[in-house]
C-alpha cells in the first residue's frame, strides 16, 4: 500500500466539469449544469455541463468533419499506434488522479480504482493500439480473371454512451477499438459518473489525437443520449448499460438513419457449484469475492448461487466467515475493499429488493442494512439470503448490488435449467472437479461468458458479452472491430 494521503489529495483536487468537444473545454450550449455528487461522503465535486441536442450537434459536427478529412482516419498507422500508445503511457503516469475521480465520483475503493480500473483501462487503450498495423486485409479466392479484395474501413462517426459502474474501462472498451479503427467518436457517460471521462478527453489531446477526433458530452440519458441514438448523422452506436434503456436504443436507432447499434446489458449471472468441487475454499472464495467486488455493481456478478444440497451448509459455514472483511469502508483507505453504492436513487433501490427477499420468505443470514451512516455517504453490508425460490424477485431481477441470493439443487440438470430461465446470459459459473461434466455443462448453459473452476477471470484478448436480453455484439478481443469496421469488397477484372 501506498503513503498517500487521499483525502488531502481529494480537498485540493481541481475539477473542470465542462464538456469536450472539437480539442476544447466547453459550457453546454444553453448554459444548463447539474451537480456532480460523491457517494462516498455527499461531498459537491463539481458542477458539470448538462449537454442536450444542441450539443449533440455541435460535437457530431466536429467529429464528422474530423473523419471526413481524414486527419485521424487517414494517419499512417504506425502513427496512429503512437498516438494511443503515448494515451495510455498519460494516464499511467497520471493514475492517481484518475483512481481519486474514480473513487469519489462512484464510491468504488481507491485500491481497486489504482490497481483494476486505471491499469486495465490503460491495457485495453494499448492493446487496441498495438493492434492498429498487425490486422491484415484479405483477398478472395476467386479466378484467374479477377482480383477481389476485402477491407475493413472505419464505419465513420461512432458514439458510445457508458454506464457509471465501471467509467473508465468502460470507455476504454468502447473508444479503444473504434479510435484503432480510424473513427471519430462522441463518449456519453453517465451523468453518475462523468469525471474520468472528461479528463481522459484531455489525456487523448495531449497524446496527440487531432481534435474532434474525440469528444465527451456529459449529460443525462433521456437529453443528450436520446439525441445521439437519433442523430442522423452518427454511424453507429455502442451501449453499456440497462436492458431497458438498451431496447430504447435499438428503437431509436431504427426511428432515424438506422443506424448500428451494439448493446451489452444486464445480467442476472448463475454460478453453480457441485459436490465434487476441487477446492471447496475457492469456491466459496469466488462466489462471495465476485457478487461483493465493486459493491455488486457489475453487470456479470454472479449474483445466483446454485449450491449443491449435500455441500450447501458447508459452504454458508465458510461463506458466511468471509463476509467481515466485505463490511463497507472508507473508499480513500487503501485497507477498503467494499465502498459506497453510486448514488440514493441505486442505495433505494437496492434496499428495496431486500425488503422484498424477506417479505417473500428468503431467509437473510447476513446483511441486509445501511451501514456508516455517518460518514453523509452511500454503503450497504454484503448482504446473503439463504432459501431462496427462483420465482422470487431477488433471484430473477438484476439488482447491481451486494446481495447474493442462494439456492439448493440435487440435480444438476435441473439447476441448469434453472440457471437459464431468465432473459439475461451474460455469464455463468459451473464448480467440480469432472471435467466432462464441466464441458457439458458449459455447452448447456446459454451466457456469453462461462467460467469453470473460478469467476470473473478476464483478459483483454477474450470477447465479452451476452446472450438473450443481455445485448448483442462483443467487446474487448479482435471481435470488438466488427462493430466499428464495415467490410468492402473490391471487385477488379484483370
Amino acid at each position: 500500500m501506498s503513503t498517500t494521503n487521499w483525502h488531502e489529495r481529494a480537498a485540493a483536487l481541481a475539477i473542470d466539469g465542462r464538456a469536450f468537444i472539437d480539442g476544447f473545454r466547453v459550457k453546454a450550449r444553453s448554459g444548463a449544469r447539474f451537480d456532480c455528487l460523491s457517494p462516498v461522503d455527499g461531498r459537491k465535486l463539481a458542477e458539470v455541463a448538462r449537454c442536450d441536442a444542441p450539443d449533440a450537434d455541435a460535437a457530431v459536427a466536429s467529429a464528422r468533419s474530423a473523419f471526413e478529412d481524414r486527419r485521424w482516419a487517414g494517419m499512417a498507422p504506425a502513427k496512429r499506434k503512437r498516438v494511443l500508445l503515448r494515451f495510455a503511457d498519460l494516464m499511467l503516469e497520471q493514475r492517481d488522479e484518475l483512481a481519486l475521480l474514480e473513487t469519489l465520483d462512484m464510491g468504488k475503493p481507491i485500491r481497486y480504482s489504482l490497481s483494476v480500473d486505471v491499469q486495465l483501462a490503460q491495457n485495453c487503450i494499448r492493446w487496441y493500439a498495438e493492434a492498429i498495423d498487425k490486422i491484415y486485409d484479405q483477398v478472395a479466392p476467386t479466378g484467374e480473371d479477377s482480383l477481389a479484395l476485402i477491407t475493413r474501413e472505419p464505419v465513420g462517426v461512432v458514439a458510445a454512451v457508458i454506464p457509471w459502474n465501471y467509467p473508465m474501462l468502460m470507455a476504454a472498451w468502447k473508444i479503444a477499438p473504434a479510435l484503432a479503427a480510424g473513427d471519430s467518436v462522441i463518449l456519453k457517460p453517465s451523468e453518475k459518473a462523468p469525471l474520468t471521462s472528461l479528463r481522459l478527453a484531455e489525456l487523448a489531446l495531449e497524446a496527440g489525437l487531432p481534435p474532434g477526433v474525440f469528444n465527451v458530452l456529459p449529460g443525462y440519458g433521456n437529453e443528450v443520449g436520446s439525441a445521439l441514438a437519433l442523430h442522423m448523422d452518427i454511424d453507429c452506436i455502442g451501449f453499456t448499460g440497462s436492458t431497458r434503456t438498451g431496447k430504447q436504443i435499438l428503437q431509436m436507432a431504427g426511428q432515424s438513419n438506422l443506424k448500428r447499434a451494439w448493446t451489452e446489458l444486464g445480467g442476472k449471472s448463475a454460478n453453480i457449484v457441485c459436490a465434487d468441487c476441487p477446492d471447496l475454499d475457492a469456491a466459496v472464495e469466488g462466489a462471495i469475492g465476485s457478487i461483493y467486488f465493486n459493491q455488486g455493481e457489475s453487470c456479470n456478478a454472479p449474483s445466483r448461487l446454485f449450491v449443491e444440497a449435500s455441500i450447501k451448509e458447508a459452504f454458508l459455514e465458510k461463506a458466511l466467515a468471509l463476509l467481515p472483511r466485505h463490511m463497507p469502508g472508507d473508499p480513500l483507505n487503501e485497507e477498503t475493499v467494499m465502498g459506497a453504492i453510486v448514488d440514493t436513487i441505486q442505495m433505494k433501490t437496492v434496499l428495496g429488493y431486500i425488503d422484498d427477499g424477506k417479505l417473500e420468505g428468503a431467509r437473510l443470514l447476513a446483511g441486509g442494512r445501511a451501514a456508516r451512516q455517518d460518514s453523509g455517504g452511500l454503503f450497504i453490508e454484503p448482504t446473503l439470503f439463504d432459501g431462496v425460490d427462483a420465482s422470487m424477485r431477488i433471484a430473477r431481477e438484476e439488482i447491481f448490488g451486494p446481495v447474493l441470493s442462494v439456492l439448493s439443487f440435487t440435480d444438476l440438470d435441473e439447476a441448469v435449467r434453472q440457471a437459464n430461465a431468465t432473459p439475461y446470459g451474460l455469464a455463468a459459473g459451473v464448480w467440480t472437479a469432472d471435467m466432462s461434466k464441466a464441458i457439458r455443462t458449459a455447452r448447456a448453459l446459454r451466457a456469453g461468458t462461462v467460467h469453470v473452476n473460478q469467476y470473473d477471470n478476464d483478459d483483454i484478448t477474450v470477447p465479452f458479452g451476452g446472450y438473450k436480453q443481455s445485448g448483442n455484439g462483443r467487446d474487448k478481443s479482435l471481435h470488438a472491430f466488427d462493430k466499428y469496421t464495415e467490410l468492402k469488397t473490391t471487385w477488379i477484372r484483370v
